[in-house]
């Protein structure tokens, strides 16, 4: 299959709407490094793969914020929320 024609079918999913992204599982690492080398070039030409991004993080660039971890309470707060949730 032309390198072409899978980034052709890609962007023709994408502006039917038949697909929002794709989760890409090769069985190769060769299949891997020739898609990222040669289609991920294509779909960028084509304004439908990023290159740059605002944050360093998925987390950022959705604009989440990050939650509190309940590793870094201290004693007495672990205490009192537990209490709470009993």
């Amino acid at each position: 299959m032309a390198l072409e024609h899978v980034a052709d079918e890609m962007q023709k999913w994408h502006e039917q709407e038949a697909a929002d992204g794709f989760v890409l599982r090769p069985f190769m690492s060769e299949t891997f490094h020739q898609f990222v080398e040669k289609v991920v070039p294509i779909l960028q030409e084509r304004g439908l793969y990023d290159t740059s991004y605002e944050s360093s993080t998925l987390r950022g660039n959705l604009n989440l914020s990050v939650p509190a971890n309940r590793y870094s309470q201290t004693k007495e707060e672990y205490v009192y929320d537990s209490q709470i949730n009993q």
